[in-house]
């Protein structure tokens, strides 16, 4: 093989190698920035703790709510990667309890939301984004009514209104876009 082609096998050979290496590096680098918990996580870390709840539930638009109260335990988990709450409350006579997660994607820059209790076997799945001025993510959804024997696609507003207060407001979307409010719970820091 004459040395041109040997150096220039031996220069492309080592091109190639530095890529894999950069390139293996780079995606470390990726990979600690999307998995290291940041400034959003640390924003909602600040709801750890225990908390009131007070919850107005309407069955039907025109109709008053039913009224309950209860208790939420907030705190963050794996590392403080995500944010887990557990509730324990009634409804309409009837122990309920229900667990949460709250989650912040660093690469979709988005917030997930999952919610599952006592009082059915399904899950709801939620995701939205933040809205500063507000200080409230707002999410959208989809869970299953078995009223209406169908998925209904659900809006959630999550407003931190100071460090010892915060608001839920949620919606349901009927086929016609029409929104109509479904709950609301009002948190009190203990």
């Amino acid at each position: 093989m004459p040395r041109a082609c040997s150096t220039g096998l031996f220069l492309l050979s080592s091109l190639l190698f530095s890529f894999v290496v950069f390139a293996q590096e780079d995606s470390r680098v990726t990979w600690e920035k999307y998995m290291t918990p940041g400034v959003v996580h640390h924003m909602i870390s600040a709801s750890d703790g225990v908390w009131e709840t007070y919850t107005s539930l309407w069955l039907e638009p025109a109709k008053e709510p039913v009224k309950s109260s209860g208790t939420c335990t907030i705190k963050m988990i794996l590392g403080g990667r995500y944010q887990e709450s557990r509730f324990n409350g009634n409804f309409m006579g009837m122990p309920m309890e229900g667990i949460g997660t709250l989650a912040y994607d660093n690469a979709k820059e988005t917030f997930y939301s999952t919610w599952i209790d006592n009082m059915g076997t399904g899950i709801m799945n939620m995701e939205g984004k933040w809205d500063e001025p507000a200080k409230t993510i707002r999410f959208v959804g989809k869970s299953y009514d078995p009223m209406l024997g169908k998925d209904v696609v659900m809006k959630e507003n999550l407003k931190f209104a100071d460090s010892n207060h915060q608001y839920l407001e949620m919606f349901m979307v009927d086929d016609g876009g029409n929104e109509m409010k479904t709950m609301e719970i009002i948190f009190t820091r203990k």
